[in-house]
């Protein structure tokens, strides 16, 4: 009988004039002696024709009749005995029938079972409306963040396939509801909290609800999670009416985290308006989720929490949560790990803060912190994670692209491994440095790969600070509870460029004139503040000086300064190089450009791929240029340079290394005939696709005899910039050379080109040569834009090519007899030397000779050049340290050329 008496009390739609209490009356009273008994109730107050079947007197009737036969089925006519028993047994109503044998010739008990058959359309759309009020409810619960108010900026940077999220009132037709419909009155389902205390709604009121609980300025992603438990916690956190509240006091603490944050930023850009910092502009709101996360864990029994990030905002965090002391070296200065013990106002307890160091690969510090935070839950007893927890700050290209946050994330509940729980939050500024999210990943939202640990993802908008505080606390519950990982999602946007120096109306024009119209966050939270009566403008006025005093002083020794690179408008490039044409010379970028050109002419397809390889990292090359009133309208000028040319593919990668030198590596092996390179952001950045370098390109025709001609383009230099950003690390390269000085039999190619003509001609050799080796190039930096690094079209007109060495073309060499030193170099240190020997007057005793091709090694080129200054010391010098870089790979093999008649020194060696 339980699909009739949910039929009856369960399912039907209620009139709003009545009420839900009248349906839930249990009209049991007592078991007797295996009889049961009931109150009697009759309601026969409406007519029959007033009312649809089992909304009034026709279901009173039947409930009668059903309560009667459970008290003795002898009470009730045969037929009503075999209907009653067949639902009961499972049968549906409309099936529950059988005809019996005529008794003492009534037909009474028939007739009374065909009206209910007859009325069974009626029950069917009954069960089908509450069924259809179920979906739509469960359809919010999954899809609403669809169309949740998320983005500051109203673009939206996320890609559904253009599904349609069929929800609102206007799509109530969809699950077989009506206009007619939204006054109803409907039974709420156990699975949803809209209600609070009340069991029915209208329509209209559950679907209002659901819009303000799913599709606001928070996302809710948690459907996928296969626990009822954990889905109903969320679901009463989200869904309960009211349940956002927050008093005044948190409100007016909110205001002054924010302006803190707020202030901070604006201070560094007065300051220090040149400089390279990583501002946290557009998601100021970041610092009171910190706070508010760290507040929450304290007040739940945490004692130590130890936090990663990389440099968007470090500076923030650093100064707010740890009282910044600077100290270290390197590009990126506040890169080290700082440690802070301190009392939290809000739970009165002590908590232990600490950062860890990390470098600029972004994301690599995760598994890092992970192991740190099971040693201390180790070392302290904290089986549970209770007192010891994590948190991970990511940036949201880094954490789609980068494969070491699907592998940390997998650690996350092995048993020796797991830290009980972590809270991510993504730093999202629908950006990765100048790539769009529809070319660093495939899936929706860059938290996507946290579904596969079943982590809620709370996406919120991170310009409605309230809304954030909410969900950080949500998170932070949640971790407590049930000692599992969660993402909360700060889609936000970057005020300024990737850095500070860096100009993104080139790649994202129509992203930041909105961004340049955009409201300040703390500006439009005060003004909320205002006008809710929560404060006075002259109180708002008060606390900004309050909250946004700080000390300078703290501050001066944050940074240590760079050279400023002064970024000129797109059209001003395209004129300096339109200018040099007309000169018949060329840099770095129009040497590339012309070896491009010249090969899709010729028919060979090209392939550049690589993180912001586009527009370049020192934004040198702008292959693609972006319509400053368009959105996603670019064009790419290579690809229309003749009718029958081959097609030139450039485009931004994800921000991987791993994963997508592996891919290009395939593409190359299978097209032999295409050249394909890839481009590291910084040479020292190939380090985390090392296994590729190491299984598959040094060494694969060794092993598979496969050849292969794919392109490594490696940034290089000792610029100032630190342990990191700084080397390719050649001698890694170097080291894995087989060095054998045929050409054909050697397992690559390493060059380190010192003029754009040079760099025009290997990679033209590259692919026009008769078989396929790997290309490994040592590409510049500050050769980019070296007024002396340019080359004259001479040097690369027909007749022309690659030179494996440059020989000196100064005074010295026209009398050789004269010179008393040969110095040989590579890269870019060949014009820091040209320039000293020029201050010093020394042109006619010193000569320069430049080893463009380290290996295969050049040793018959260079034997001409030894001979040539019979009288000359031999010096190698080189701008890396003497263990680094070429020396020791260079000097034996020249000493091997000169038959070891002389000593090779190494007594030069400059340091930029």
């Amino acid at each position: 009988m339980h699909h009739l008496r949910t039929t009856v009390t369960r399912l039907r739609p209620l009139t709003a004039s009545q009420t839900a209490q009248s349906l839930s009356q249990d009209r049991l009273v007592a078991v007797k002696g295996g009889s049961r008994t009931f109150k009697p109730t009759r309601r026969l107050n409406t007519s029959v024709a007033a009312e649809p079947f089992l909304n009034g007197t026709s279901s009173n009737y039947v409930e009668e009749m059903y309560y009667a036969w459970l008290e003795n089925p002898k009470n009730v006519h045969k037929s009503w005995d075999i209907f009653f028993c067949n639902a009961n047994a499972g049968a549906p109503p409309g099936s529950a029938y059988q005809s019996p044998p005529p008794i003492n010739g009534t037909s009474q008990g028939l007739a009374s079972v065909q009206a209910l058959v007859r009325a069974q359309p009626n029950v069917e759309k009954l069960v089908g409306d509450h069924l259809a009020v179920q979906t739509l409810i469960r359809a919010y619960q999954v899809r609403g963040h669809h169309i949740a108010k998320l983005d500051p900026l109203d673009i939206s940077c996320v890609d559904f396939d253009d599904a349609p999220c069929t929800v609102g009132f206007q799509n109530v037709g969809f699950y077989g509801l009506a206009e007619c419909d939204l006054d109803k009155v409907f039974r709420l389902p156990t699975t949803t909290f809209i209600g609070g205390n009340e069991s029915a709604l209208p329509l209209r009121e559950i679907i209002r609800r659901l819009e303000m609980a799913y599709c606001q300025h928070i996302g809710v992603e948690f459907m996928f999670i296969n626990d009822l438990e954990q889905c109903q916690w969320i679901r009463q956190k989200f869904e309960t009416p009211g349940i956002m509240q927050f008093t005044l006091e948190e409100r007016r603490t909110l205001l002054a985290r924010m302006i803190r944050s707020t202030r901070f930023e604006e201070f560094l850009q007065r300051k220090w308006s040149s400089e390279k910092r990583f501002g946290l502009e557009g998601c100021e709101s970041l610092i009171p989720a910190l706070k508010t996360i760290i507040d929450k864990s304290s007040q739940s029994g945490v004692e130590s929490v130890i936090m990663g990030m990389s440099h968007r905002g470090r500076l923030n965090v650093l100064l707010y949560l740890f009282m910044f002391v600077f100290k270290g070296s390197g590009d990126v200065k506040y890169h080290l790990g700082m440690y802070h013990r301190r009392m939290n106002r809000v739970s009165d307890k002590y908590i232990t803060l600490s950062l860890m160091a990390n470098p600029s690969h972004l994301e690599a510090v995760d598994p890092v912190v992970q192991g740190k935070t099971k040693a201390e839950q180790f070392y302290c007893g904290d089986t549970e994670g209770k007192r010891v927890m994590s948190i991970l700050i990511h940036g949201d290209a880094a954490f789609a692209g980068q494969g070491i946050v699907y592998e940390t994330f997998h650690l996350s509940d092995l048993p020796s491994y797991t830290t009980h729980g972590t809270i991510h939050v993504v730093v999202n500024n629908q950006i990765g440095f100048t790539t769009d999210p529809r070319m660093a990943r495939s899936s929706p939202y860059p938290t996507d790969v946290a579904r596969v640990v079943n982590a809620p993802i709370f996406h919120v908008n991170a310009d409605d600070p309230e809304a954030v505080m909410y969900v950080c606390n949500i998170a932070a519950e949640w971790r407590n509870t049930f000692h599992k990982d969660v993402v909360v999602d700060l889609v936000c946007y970057r005020r300024n460029g990737h850095n500070e120096m860096d100009e993104p109306m080139f790649t994202q024009p129509l992203m930041y004139k909105q961004i340049k119209k955009q409201k300040g966050v703390l500006q439009k939270f005060a003004e909320k503040l205002i006008t809710e009566g929560v404060m006075t403008a002259q109180e708002y006025e008060v606390k900004q000086l309050v909250d946004g005093c700080f000390c300078c002083q703290d501050l001066l020794s944050l940074f240590v300064f760079c050279l400023c690179v002064h970024v000129v408008g797109l059209s001003r490039i395209l004129k300096g190089r339109a200018n040099m044409v007309s000169q018949r010379v060329c840099d770095w970028a129009l040497g590339e450009y012309m070896a491009f050109g010249s090969l899709l002419k010729e028919g060979i397809h090209i392939r550049l791929s690589g993180q912001d390889v586009e527009r370049g990292t020192f934004s040198h090359r702008h292959h693609v240029l972006h319509d400053q009133n368009v959105d996603k309208r670019v064009c790419i000028p290579m690809n229309y340079i003749s009718p029958d040319q081959a097609p030139y593919t450039v485009c931004n990668s994800s921000l991987s290394e791993y994963g997508v030198l592996g891919f290009e590596l395939g593409f190359a092996m299978a097209s032999p005939n295409a050249l394909v390179l890839w481009e590291a952001q910084f040479g020292d950045f190939h380090n985390t696709a090392q296994c590729i370098i190491d299984q598959f390109i040094s060494s694969g025709q060794a092993k598979w005899v496969r050849q292969n001609g794919i392109v490594l383009l490696l940034p290089h230099g000792m610029e100032g910039m630190g342990p990191e950003h700084s080397s390719a690390r050649p001698e890694r390269f170097l080291q894995m050379c087989n060095d054998d000085p045929d050409l054909y039999d050697c397992n690559w190619i390493v060059v380190n080109c010192s003029t754009p003509a040079n760099y025009f001609h290997v990679l033209r050799r590259q692919i026009l040569q008769p078989f396929r080796k790997p290309l490994i190039v040592f590409t510049p930096k500050s050769l980019l834009r070296h007024p002396e690094a340019k080359s004259s079209f001479e040097e690369m007109l027909p007749g022309t090519h690659f030179r494996r060495v440059i020989p000196d073309d100064s005074p010295a060499a026209v009398s050789p007899e004269k010179v008393k030193r040969v110095i040989f170099c590579t890269g870019k240190i060949y014009y820091e030397l040209t320039r000293e020997r020029k201050n010093r007057g020394m042109d006619d005793t010193i000569a320069i000779v430049r080893i463009e091709q380290l290996s295969p090694f050049p040793f018959d080129l260079l034997k001409a050049e030894t001979d040539r200054y019979i009288n000359a010391d031999l010096v190698w010098c080189q701008e890396e340290h003497k263990n680094q870089g070429y020396y020791d790979y260079v000097k034996p093999r020249i000493r091997t050329t000169i038959n070891r008649t002389r000593p090779v020194c190494s007594g030069i060696q400059l340091y930029s």
